[in-house]
């Protein structure tokens, strides 16, 4: 990653506009006036073709006649001009250009040699650029409006960084009717230098910012992004707005584990390993933003409820029981001076329901109470509108409440519910840097980002748990590396279980007949009931097919069962090759739960471990979480704890606690192998059978490819 130069995006002396134009509503009209408007308060020179005046600001005719050197460019000119007008600049000793025009993105050759002669003109002279076809920047503080964005939103100490200038656009025209203020907004375009992991790096260091929002569809150096992002995670709150969300097709995934970890669940453990916190929509980003605005550094465990709508109170807890947050406990003590302050009638508990008839009094008093308490971490106030009160009297009151309380740094959120009655109300409590919301459930979504960010950042500075990691990876290569030799692309089930006892992995004892006879005679070596398992390359899901025989028992059961499986998948898949069968002793674990777990390898971050509900369903009941490889046994157990199926292996009715460290150290393993021996594209095991006595995988597939 690389700061060098971005200073002159953010804190210019001189900012030339190359292409201002005359003619009204064009891009270089609208920069011009967007310009001259921002407050800026350096030296603004304009350059045109013609060296005609724009908006009664004089231009020169070239980069070259300029008469200072812009630290900042902002170009805005027709696309096969833009490389020679980068040269130019980057001559004269600009730092730094932001690209607004567009025709670089096609990968027509046309495109792609543009692309290319723009990198070319800017290196030498280690010009940075933003761009090309983007938005622009904007620095509300500094008064650098390099944008054609509609407005300046006012300044504060949110930094937005958006690969959408649509997005960007409409988070500006959102904030000032909130309140939100921001430091830095950054367009980027095609990022064909400037990138994400830059800004993120910049801003992790930048003291006029103390949250981020990231608008974000795709990464292409995620090494970059990931060491970026959890730099700036650690250093204040991170928010990211994942766009093109949509599943991609898995029809031939090899494994189940490939099938469950789609692109976007990929980017989820991504954020979530870096410290980054994923929000689910524009309004919950913008929301998120509004809170964090007040309070970037809070660290609430629970919250506090004041209301004068009982009916608002339950939605709200409600809301928050489902984000998984909790009500605070109020003192006996509190409740006290509570009832001492409300009507006979009102609630004390948590909810506070000082009632519909609430005057700004009782508002400004029972909040000053919850502020003061010590066992209060946040109090969100709600306002339902009644015609015997006023919702603006009230939020005059919420705000001479706090500013009686200059000490307070207690998070405070408002929720004036209804639209008409309440609206002046909470342009009031914006304006009073007190975040105001439409709804209870989007104020306490907006609490539980506040939580959620902390506990983020929280995890970024344990120390990672390396106990008992002992492997042999030579093994593991070795048998890989024979596989490979051969032409395969998927091991044998006997070196599957070399691997996996490598990395100390407790798996079935298998053995693999040629023939049914062969099959038949293991089972009878086995004693009592086995499983039968056809053992074929070409096909990966043995049980859709019928290739999976259970409960069997005896050598003449065995040697019929696997005649018929080869006869019926003779007919059912003639082109299958059909290489023996596997046999397996049955193993009696009743009060066991099927478990996934496996590794693959996506094309941006990596290696992923998988983990969740396991069995011949997994697709269909999708139970799934993930985690960038490798992992300790810290983040193995809170991986688990993400699935449904954690439910169940915690013990229920007559099942005791199934060994959760056990299934813990299966995954650490899978991830250091995925590390050691990169070779591994897709592993599965499914299922592995957990109980309290341990874990035990049943069936496992590997596929490997050379690397």
């Amino acid at each position: 990653m690389s700061t060098r130069n971005l200073d002159g995006l953010f804190a210019p002396s001189v900012i030339a506009l190359i292409g201002a134009s005359a003619r009204p509503g064009s891009v270089g009209n609208v920069l011009a006036a967007n310009l001259l408007e921002g407050g800026f308060g350096g030296e603004l020179l304009f350059a045109n073709i013609d060296g005609a005046p724009v908006l009664g600001h004089a231009c020169s005719p070239s980069v070259a006649a300029l008469p200072s050197v812009p630290d900042l460019a902002i170009v805005a000119t027709p696309a096969p001009t833009v490389p020679g007008v980068i040269a130019e600049l980057g001559a004269r000793g600009c730092r730094a250009a932001v690209v607004i025009s567009a025709g670089f993105e096609g990968d027509d050759p046309a495109s792609v040699g543009r692309r290319q002669a723009l990198l070319n003109a800017a290196r030498p002279h280690l010009l940075r650029i933003v761009g090309p076809n983007c938005l622009g920047i904007l620095s509300p503080a500094t008064g650098v409006n390099a944008s054609f964005a509609s407005a300046m939103p006012p300044p504060g100490g949110i930094a937005l960084v958006a690969q959408s200038g649509a997005v960007a656009a409409a988070a500006l025209d959102w904030a000032p009717a909130h309140g939100l203020g921001f430091s830095r907004v950054v367009t980027l375009g095609d990022s064909l230098d400037v990138d994400m992991g830059d800004l993120l790096d910049f801003l992790a260091q930048d003291p006029a910012t103390e949250a981020i929002l990231l608008y974000i569809e795709g990464i292409a150096d995620a090494a970059k992004f990931m060491r970026a992002g959890r730099l700036a995670a650690a250093a204040k709150p991170v928010l990211v707005l994942k766009g093109g969300r949509g599943a991609a097709g898995a029809k031939a995934a090899f494994s189940h584990t490939r099938a469950l970890a789609g692109a976007d669940a990929v980017y989820a453990a991504a954020f979530r390993r870096a410290g980054l916190l994923q929000v689910e929509g524009l309004d919950d980003l913008l929301d998120s933003a509004l809170a964090l605005s007040r309070a970037p550094r809070a660290a609430p465990k629970s919250l506090t409820l004041l209301t004068n709508g009982g009916g608002a109170g339950v939605l709200a807890a409600d809301a928050l029981e489902r984000a998984g947050g909790r009500l605070s406990v109020l003192s006996p003590e509190t409740q006290a001076t509570l009832r001492g302050q409300l009507a006979a009638s009102a609630a004390v508990g948590n909810p506070v329901d000082i009632l519909g008839d609430a005057t700004p009094a009782l508002y400004a008093a029972s909040l000053s109470t919850l502020l003061g308490a010590p066992e209060v971490d946040a109090v969100l106030v709600l306002n339902c509108p009644t015609a015997v009160t006023d919702s603006g009297a009230a939020a005059d009151a919420v705000i001479a409440a706090v500013e009686t309380m200059p000490g307070s740094r207690k998070p405070l959120l408002a929720g004036w519910l209804g639209e008409t009655s309440v609206a002046e109300g909470r342009r009031k409590l914006n304006a009073a840097a007190i975040p105001a919301f439409a709804s209870p459930e989007a104020a306490v979504r907006a609490f539980t980002r506040l939580a959620s960010a902390h506990e983020l950042r929280a995890r970024l500075r344990e120390t990672p748990d390396a106990s008992g990691e002992v492997d042999d990876s030579i093994s593991a290569r070795s048998v890989i590396a024979a596989a490979l030799a051969d032409g395969r692309s998927a091991l044998e089930p006997l070196e599957v279980q070399a691997v996996l006892k490598a990395y100390g992995v407790p798996v079935l004892e298998t053995q693999v007949a040629d023939t049914p006879a062969a099959s038949g005679a293991i089972a009878a070596g086995f004693g009592g009931r086995v499983a039968l398992k056809v053992v074929s390359r070409d096909i990966s899901h043995k049980s859709d097919v019928g290739g999976v025989r259970l409960g069997l028992e005896g050598h003449e059961a065995v040697e019929q069962a696997a005649q018929a499986m080869h006869e019926r998948l003779r007919v059912s898949h003639p082109k299958a090759r059909l290489e023996g069968f596997l046999v397996q002793p049955m193993i009696a674990r009743p009060r066991a739960q099927e478990v996934l777990a496996g590794l693959v390898r996506d094309p941006t971050f990596g290696p992923v471990v998988v983990v969740g509900e396991g069995g011949v369903a997994v697709e269909v009941r999708a139970d799934r979480a993930l985690a960038l490889a490798p992992l300790d046994l810290t983040q193995a157990r809170d991986l688990i704890g993400r699935t449904r199926i954690s439910r169940l292996l915690a013990g229920y009715r007559d099942r005791p606690p199934a060994d959760l460290d056990a299934v813990a150290r299966v995954l650490r393993a899978l991830g250091r192998l995925a590390i050691d021996v990169p070779q591994v594209a897709e592993l599965d095991l499914n299922p592995l059978l957990c109980d309290d006595s341990g874990v035990l995988a049943l069936d496992a597939r590997i596929s490997v490819e050379p690397r």
